[in-house]
């Protein structure tokens, strides 16, 4: 196969891949509603710290384990066949230990936690952990297969399956549970919903996606080798470890709500506000999302062009431009995109503008630690991403008890803008690409000069006038953009033909 096809492949089994990922995290996003109609600040507050929980403690059961997979069902000596049967085997082990803590402490841990009468949570996230980690090596092995299509249909069944149960949970059960009260379903959630229901559905998603895999379980034949597993793990654990930060980054503040919040009593619901408006700025992310799916093959594929650090430092100038106008799009029409969540949960719409540049500027992180990718010096990732771990850290340390969820927006922004300035000063150093960032600065201040423009409008003004001004100046920032293109096109062209 020639390297064109090679590319080609990848560029092909990447957007499959990327569509499921890019569906589940927009299905999500539309959930968003259905949550903030139906539960309160405080309930929706339950939910994300469980949620930040999974999150963490996914990393740790999985123990790099996937990426194992990948290593060692390709080297000589070691048979596919044992690598994912001990990958399995492990995963299951640590897992099923986990679950059985939930089942013998969570009622104990419940009390602890001031979710009494809940202790069957604990057990869901013991259900939701086993099986993620169990069928996170199955996706492992699809994807070392190049079984992309299996792979997404797989990812998308189970992304409907928790969507249609949560629609029915919320908007049938309930009703269904009266007129009924001694149903199936008594005995696992209540009939008035709360934070349980959208756990209680992963728990059935991630059952229908374990009963997917028995066709492929069946002919895997499963095989234990006890030098696979202990290779397996030496090599993956340290993945995990330097993992694990990363992860850590994006959820501690929501784990510190419990201790540090300026109110102790309102800890929940001022966690729900801030993951409401977090919701609303996931905007941004997603399309940081889709572009690295888009931007990772194109990065290390290019790499033999001959002018292909410049090509890099362009496309982190239109990855800018784009960022900035969705974060114009966003915040100029805030008051009616705030409308798909519920009245409580409004009041922290004012940091949604922080959490979308945060997004953007992880975004801009991911362009410059390619020069770590690029040139192996991938351990420069732990350093980094440990800086910004302690400065999130220190933020809601200091500042949570003062300043609640501003404090836990803030914390974010300033975690990015740190690593990502370190990483454009190790970038220099060891690995310069000539990123103009007097022209990146520049889009940035324009963005930010007409959002404050827009802001400036007085409150007496009739909104339709608002809506106008701020769709205007929407036109002002594209043109200006397209005149400065042309120009500097232009100006490149007069140089080239100078010098």
């Amino acid at each position: 196969m020639g390297m064109r096809q090679i590319l080609g492949k990848l560029a092909g089994q990447t957007v499959i891949y990327g569509t499921s990922t890019i569906v589940a995290r927009f299905l999500n996003y539309m959930l968003l509603p259905l949550y903030t109609y139906t539960l309160t600040a405080s309930d929706y507050g339950v939910l994300t710290e469980f949620m930040s929980y999974i999150a963490v403690l996914q990393v740790l059961l999985t123990m790099g384990l996937e990426t194992g997979c990948f290593r060692f069902a390709n080297k000589d000596g070691y048979e596919p066949r044992k690598v994912f049967s001990g990958a399995l085997l492990a995963v299951s082990a640590v897992s099923a230990v986990f679950l059985l803590l939930m089942v013998i402490f969570g009622k104990k841990l419940s009390v602890l936690m001031g979710y009494g009468g809940y202790w069957n949570v604990y057990v869901y996230v013991g259900v939701i952990l086993l099986t993620d980690s169990f069928t996170s090596v199955l996706f492992a092995k699809l994807r070392c297969e190049s079984r992309a299509w299996r792979f997404a249909a797989f990812k998308t069944i189970k992304i409907l399956t928790e969507a249609g149960c949560n629609l029915l949970l919320f908007l049938w059960y309930p009703a269904f549970a009266v007129s009924h009260p001694d149903n199936l379903l008594s005995g696992f959630i209540p009939a008035v919903p709360d934070f349980s229901y959208p756990i209680f559905s992963i728990v059935v998603s991630c059952v229908v996606c374990v009963l997917l895999f028995i066709p492929d379980l069946l002919r895997l034949r499963v095989s234990i080798d006890g030098r696979t597993v202990r290779d397996m793990l030496g090599y993956s654990l340290p993945l995990m470890v330097a993992g694990l930060p990363g992860v850590a980054n994006d959820f501690l503040d929501r784990i510190l709500f419990r201790f540090f919040n300026v109110d102790d009593t309102l800890w929940r619901a001022d966690l729900g506000v801030y993951q409401a408006a977090v919701k609303v700025a996931v905007i941004m992310s997603l399309f940081v999302q889709m572009f690295r799916f888009a931007a990772e093959p194109f990065f290390f594929s290019n790499t033999r062009q001959k002018d292909f650090r410049r090509i890099y430092a362009s496309v982190m100038e239109y990855f800018v431009m784009f960022c900035m106008l969705i974060f114009l799009g966003v915040t100029f029409y805030l008051d009616i995109i705030q409308m798909i969540v519920g009245r409580d949960f409004r009041a922290g719409m004012d940091i949604v503008p922080v959490m979308l540049l945060a997004y953007m500027m992880m975004g801009m992180l991911f362009n410059v630690s390619m020069w770590y990718k690029l040139s192996d010096r991938s351990s420069f990732a732990i350093y980094i991403t440990l800086t910004g771990l302690a400065v999130t850290a220190v933020i809601n340390i200091c500042f949570l008890p003062v300043y609640s969820y501003h404090a836990a927006a803030w914390g974010h922004f300033a975690s990015y803008l740190v690593m990502l300035v370190l990483c454009v000063l190790l970038g220099r150093k060891y690995y310069p690409i000539p990123y103009r960032w007097n022209r990146i600065l520049a889009v940035v201040a324009f963005g930010l000069l007409l959002y404050a423009a827009a802001m400036a409008v007085p409150d007496t003004v009739p909104y339709g006038w608002v809506l106008a001004l701020r769709t205007f100046l929407i036109a002002v920032y594209l043109g200006v953009l397209y005149l400065s293109e042309k120009y500097f096109k232009r100006h490149k062209g007069y140089e080239s033909k100078n010098s």
